[in-house]
């Protein structure tokens, strides 16, 4: 879950996470704004409204089963009693405490452990998408309400978000999982590989508008799907690391996260079928709604740039596991 409730307050700590080219970290925000221009007022009406129908859309599912099945309760108690759920749940909770104090790689560290414990490509990142639906849409809507959001920025990324995201989500679901597992285990290692680089980067921040902003998302939606995580280190770290504000950048990139997982999610629903990893889902969403108390012991007993170190270097080793057992079999 990545639902952020950020301090934009100047502090020692979100100075060296400026400087590292990472969001702010979290805090308690109690006052809101109005949205303000029509096209943002109609993206946030879009977000409650799609949340809203994909709620009824999976009670519904849950709980009118045909005649003969297990009821929605049966389902429920089948989902508690299994070791796929609680699994689920470990991962949710160590990637939302990871998201949490780093504002990113919640889809690179769950994606890399559902791997591990042999979900398909195809399945772990539906599991991941479908699971940040609602917590990236909640995270949009408060973005909005702050003032975060950059129209332009958002707007330039919306499209090619979703096109990218649309595309990696067909290609991963109509390929043979256990051919192209050991490519996005590879993906993964080099994400974590980017994540260990930033401890030893010098940001120079610039003036003016974000470039290649379009090309930019279409690349972060396509790889986001495909890797199941991405789109926070490729486009939020990217657009951040180059200078630009990183109050809008993070609120725009967030906002924009949502339609694109939306997408991704829709997709994956249609093209895996039956293999739709509910009991997963569950998991990962519960999970992380406990990791907020850990981030925040996380934060502030680990210096930032250790933390990097140890969240890099796991989904390094996680993925270079991934890639040595699917090459074995």
């Amino acid at each position: 879950m990545k639902v952020r409730d950020l301090d934009l307050s100047y502090n020692p700590v979100n100075a060296e996470h400026a400087e590292l080219g990472l969001p702010p970290l979290e805090n308690a925000v109690t006052h809101a704004n109005d949205p303000g221009h029509p096209v943002l007022r109609f993206a946030m009406w879009s977000v409650i409204g799609l949340l809203m129908a994909l709620s009824i859309a999976l009670a519904s599912r849950l709980f009118t089963q045909p005649a003969g099945s297990h009821s929605g309760f049966q389902l429920v108690a089948q989902a508690l009693s299994s070791n796929e759920f609680w699994a689920a749940v470990a991962v949710g909770l160590l990637a939302q405490t990871v998201d949490g104090a780093l504002g990113m790689a919640y889809g690179i560290t769950s994606t890399s452990f559902l791997l591990a414990t042999g979900s398909s490509p195809a399945v772990a990142s539906a599991s991941v998408h479908i699971a940040e639906v609602f917590t990236t849409g909640v995270s949009g809507i408060a973005h909005l309400k702050l003032g975060n959001v950059n129209r332009n920025l958002f707007l330039r990324l919306l499209v090619p978000g979703m096109l990218g995201a649309a595309s990696g989500a067909w290609i991963l679901s109509s390929i043979d999982g256990k051919a192209i597992k050991p490519f996005i285990s590879a993906y993964l290692l080099l994400m974590g590989l980017y994540v260990i680089s930033k401890i030893f980067r010098k940001i120079k921040p610039r003036g003016g508008e974000p470039r290649h902003v379009a090309k930019l998302g279409l690349f972060g939606g396509f790889v986001d799907a495909v890797g199941g995580g991405g789109w926070g280190p490729v486009v939020t770290t990217t657009l951040v690391g180059t200078g630009n504000d990183p109050r809008t950048t993070i609120g725009s990139v967030n906002l924009a996260e949502f339609f694109l997982t939306f997408i991704s999610a829709g997709v994956f629903a249609l093209l895996i079928g039956d293999q739709s990893p509910w009991t997963t889902v569950a998991g990962l969403v519960l999970g992380g709604l406990f990791a907020a108390p850990l981030a925040a012991l996380l934060t502030k007993r680990l210096h930032t740039k250790a933390l990097l170190a140890l969240v890099g270097t796991t989904i390094v080793l996680v993925s270079t596991f991934n890639i040595y057992r699917s090459l074995l079999a």
